[in-house]
């Protein structure tokens, strides 16, 4: 008989909440002997370790301690982790995504310009405002009237950092007025937006040539629609879709969206669904996507067409439970099979027991309070829903309020569940919402008015 493989060697980069569970159970198994390296960039007081990192030191000294011990690097990880793989596992010749494709991905402008050349009527019109956060004239609404005529756009823009995470500073404004008073960040914010985005610039920059710093605003046609993702991954150049799924929005707070939840499979309707499908598999193979796991948020706006949002080189972790209960399938484990050079469809599926799944995002949006799930609510969930997964924030009140000053919103808790149908869902986030927090708790709708059962 042939002796049983070895376990998987795989080095994770900056793992998170999302990933540690998959991560878990995936150790226990002894498919994979998994080593950890970085830091939460999310959660207080790790973060305050990316605001000193040095990102080539740290390339360094990986690739010294782990060439020839690992058999992958993999990493879900926006901010940092997913370039620094990329560029670990070019140095150390392992399979892994172009280190330039990631950054091609990840800087929105040159996205935006790649898409503009190859997929035209998926992309919208877009510019970079010359103006860096550190820059005194982004808080000067003259200064930024002409930065946007001589881009050839008009009010109202969508603005966003060129490289940012948690649609932190993501914003619509109808003026220049108005997004300048929307910049008029302290002095403390604009340092450490600054010192969160210099690492992947100065990575970035020595991969490929960028058209502008990364802490640039990019300024763009708003879209309105139906917003939606469609995840997958590729092997070999061929490129496989997982699904696609919902987005469910608050109603805008100061020209903000906020996610309320996220379900899945989709709901839209076949034809459309199939058009979303073929316009974010033509985007990855417009930016040269051959290898690795992929998140492409889009919009289908009411005159049908399908517009492309962002190209995440990743998988979205916060989904990972969709397709484990729906469909069977670990995320986490096909992307460190693809680093290991494996294909994912050699993966034995496990046994699905939900028709549908959801993530429901609690949000204040009042600058106040940090609600503290009730322990009694806790324990509800634990005993009558065992496979549901509750994130709650654990950050400190300066980080919470810093929240509320960038995103306009505070994310306190969010519930990854699964059952037979979306009404189902539905009363289970009502429930737990009341359990959970009581009266402050937002009822976040993922079911709406819709027929939404698949029973």
């Amino acid at each position: 008989m042939p002796s049983p493989r070895k376990p998987l060697r795989v080095l994770i980069l900056f793992p998170g909440d999302w990933d540690e569970h998959a991560l878990a159970e995936l150790e226990a198994s002894r498919q994979v002997t998994i080593h950890r390296e970085g830091f939460d960039v999310r959660r207080f007081p790790q973060c305050l370790r990316a605001i000193w990192f040095d990102p080539h030191r740290f390339l360094d000294r990986i690739c010294r301690r782990y060439r020839g011990r690992i058999d992958a690097v993999w990493s879900n990880d926006e901010q940092l982790g997913c370039l620094l793989a990329a560029m670990v596992a070019d140095r150390l010749g392992l399979p892994g995504t172009s280190p330039e494709v990631v950054v091609r991905a990840q800087h929105k402008l040159l996205m935006r310009q790649t898409l503009a050349r190859e997929l035209p009527s998926a992309t919208v019109a877009a510019a970079a405002l010359p103006l860096r956060l550190s820059d005194a004239r982004l808080r000067d609404a003259n200064a930024i009237d002409a930065a946007v005529t001589r881009a050839g756009l008009a009010w109202p823009l969508f603005c966003k950092p060129i490289k940012g995470t948690f649609s932190v500073l993501a914003n619509r404004a109808g003026s220049a007025s108005e997004l300048a008073a929307q910049m008029r960040l302290t002095p403390t914010d604009r340092f450490t937006l600054g010192r969160l985005i210099r690492p992947f610039d100065a990575l970035a920059a020595s991969v490929t040539e960028l058209p502008c710093a990364s802490d640039c605003l990019l300024l763009e046609e708003p879209m309105r629609g139906q917003q939606v993702n469609v995840d997958g991954y590729a092997y070999n150049g061929a490129i496989h879709v997982l699904g696609v799924v919902d987005e469910w929005a608050y109603p805008r707070v100061a020209g903000r969206h906020h996610f309320m939840g996220f379900t899945y499979p989709t709901r839209l309707q076949r034809e459309v669904r199939t058009r979303v499908i073929d316009v974010a598999v033509a985007a990855m193979r417009a930016i040269g996507f051959k290898h690795g796991q992929f998140n492409v948020e889009l919009f289908v706006p009411d005159d049908g067409s399908v517009r492309v949002i962002e190209i995440n080189p990743r998988a979205a972790a916060q989904f990972t439970t969709f397709y484990r209960d729906v469909d069977g399938r670990c995320p986490a484990q096909e992307g460190m099979w693809l680093a290991a050079g494996r294909d994912p469809a050699d993966l034995p599926r496990q046994q699905p027991f939900a028709r549908v799944a959801a993530s429901i995002v609690w949000r204040r949006f009042d600058g106040r309070g940090i609600p503290k799930a009730s322990p009694a609510g806790r324990q509800w969930l634990a005993t009558n829903h065992p496979r549901a997964r509750l994130w709650l924030d654990a950050n400190n009140r300066s980080a919470v309020q810093r929240q509320y000053r960038w995103l306009r919103s505070y994310r306190y808790a969010v519930l990854n569940c699964s059952g037979r149908n979306f009404n189902e869902l539905q009363s289970l986030g009502d429930d737990c919402g009341r359990r959970l927090f009581g009266a402050i708790a937002a009822r976040p709708v993922i079911a709406g008015n819709c027929d939404v059962s698949l029973a």
